[in-house]
């Protein structure tokens, strides 16, 4: 099938080609990163979508949930996609690479072990870049309504009463 996928006039298989490219997420062209193994993608504007890809990797190599899709992890990290922050988390990346390039690898996302590339974070745990974003993915992960099912978070009860009325003491989870 030959049908365009984007303004660049990418096929179908063009597409699928790529898709190996990073992991996770995979570039499809500027300000553009998609998903291989499900239906989303989002738009970059100030920062790279190969520096996006990264952050998600390292979202989830920071918070791992295997049962948590990589759509929440990049809409967690969207919000590094902004002019204050773009210079910043781009030098980050680039220092996270020239990294895992010391290492004998390609950069981050070419680091196939997740032993490996956690090591690597905690090596650089201390960088304002690290705290930013690790600070900054403790809210944009977990304050996602959509996550909460999840994790078994049923949301706030003060609206509906309360927990001493709503099974507080509900243990079923045990």
């Amino acid at each position: 099938m030959t049908e365009t996928l984007t303004h660049r006039h990418m096929t179908r298989r063009q597409l699928l080609a790529r898709s190996a490219a990073v992991g996770a997420a995979f570039v499809i062209g500027p300000g553009f990163l998609a998903a291989n193994t499900a239906a989303w993608a989002m738009e970059v504007a100030h920062l790279k979508p190969q520096t996006m890809a990264t952050l998600i990797r390292m979202a989830r190599d920071i918070y791992p949930h295997d049962h948590v899709a990589d759509e929440y992890y990049a809409i967690a990290v969207k919000g590094y996609d902004a002019p204050d922050n773009a210079a910043m988390i781009e030098a980050g990346i680039a220092a996270l690479d020239a990294a895992a390039q010391g290492k004998g690898h390609a950069g981050y996302l070419a680091m196939g072990w997740e032993r490996e590339r956690v090591d690597l974070l905690r090596s650089m745990e201390e960088s304002p870049f690290f705290q930013t974003v690790r600070g900054g993915l403790v809210t944009g992960l977990y304050n996602q309504k959509a996550v909460w099912p999840l994790f078994g978070y049923e949301g706030e009860s003060y609206s509906l009463g309360g927990y001493i009325d709503r099974g507080f003491d509900d243990i079923n989870w045990l």
